[in-house]
């Protein structure tokens, strides 16, 4: 059965997702290091993580799997997830794939040789999340797991 997986440090589209959820009849898990307001929707399980890099990642990477969907904007866990077979969406909709995932990782790993080589440099804090990027968010999740129910 689809589950859908929400690496929720930091992600800005939790409750929409949850509605998401709540309307397909799906379990979610969402998965955090901890700090974040428990759901009371029987239908979405707050997973919280021992402190430490990466280990909120390795429990979805671990635990997805065909038929799954993740929401995630971390790009070596997206890697991970698409290996196992999930279907993976960034909070602004944008879908990450077998066919884009390594250049994904190349251009993640090429941006942080960037600023390592310039410490001094503009660090840059990217563009906010955007009304656009939540609707966006919202009928890609709704595509991915209507496609997801049907792996």
């Amino acid at each position: 059965m689809t589950a859908l997986y929400i690496d929720a440090d930091a992600c800005p589209v939790k409750q929409e997702a949850e509605r998401v959820a709540t309307r397909h009849g799906l379990r979610m898990f969402v998965v955090s290091n901890g700090g974040l307001r428990p759901s009371q929707n029987p239908l979405v399980e707050n997973v919280i993580v021992s402190e430490g890099a990466d280990v909120a990642d390795m429990w979805i990477a671990d635990r997805c799997g065909l038929g799954d969907v993740v929401v995630t904007g971390d790009i070596p866990l997206a890697a991970k997830c698409i290996e196992a077979g999930a279907r993976v969406l960034r909070h602004n909709g944008e879908r990450f794939t077998e066919a884009n995932i390594g250049q994904q990782l190349a251009m993640r790993d090429l941006m942080a040789d960037l600023r390592a080589a310039n410490p001094l440099g503009a660090g840059g804090s990217g563009k906010g999340f955007t009304k656009a990027d939540r609707s966006r968010f919202l009928d890609a999740l709704e595509r991915e797991l209507r496609a997801a129910k049907q792996a």
